[in-house]
């Protein structure tokens, strides 16, 4: 019995022209009830702007994930990342970071920041990646049961890293 490979992850650039794909994408990545997700309005209205860039992942031609960032006066924040759930733990969620710290880096930016929500299991990877957390925003999330979550906020030092 032969065994097909795995079709090869690969990560490009997207535009306005990709909001079906990252819809895809941020509907399934993000759970309901904690009300994460953008719209398409939302993300569709911050590309255009100055140092936004938008990463898709793709494994073959099937949308994995996708990494949205902007770069200002030289600090950058990572908007959102997602990866499908089935696609999880395969170095998606990884690939689409360090992608992202490279452009924060390329782009002149001293930290990257971000904000997640407390009990999000993306946290080990951006603490595997370095990223400290700097502050916590408490009661900042309302999940749709009325629920109220404390807001993470992480960075992690670019200037003088290496990696």
């Amino acid at each position: 019995m032969s065994t097909a490979p795995s079709p090869a992850l690969t990560l490009r650039d997207g535009g306005q022209a990709d909001l079906g794909e990252v819809m895809t994408s941020m509907i399934e990545a993000f759970a309901p009830e904690f009300g994460e997700a953008w719209t398409a309005a939302q993300c569709g209205g911050i590309l255009p702007l100055p140092g936004v860039r938008l990463i898709l992942a793709k494994l073959g031609t099937t949308p994995a994930g996708f990494a949205l960032a902007r770069v200002i006066a030289g600090e950058a924040e990572l908007l959102l990342l997602g990866v499908r759930p089935r696609f999880r733990r395969g170095g998606i969620g990884g690939a689409l970071l360090v992608a992202t710290v490279a452009y924060a880096r390329e782009a002149g930016a001293d930290h990257i920041h971000l904000e997640m929500r407390d009990g999000n299991p993306a946290l080990s990877l951006y603490r595997t990646a370095g990223f400290v957390q700097i502050g916590r925003r408490p009661r900042y999330y309302r999940g749709t049961d009325g629920r109220l979550i404390d807001a993470l906020t992480l960075s992690l030092r670019l200037v003088g890293a290496h990696g």
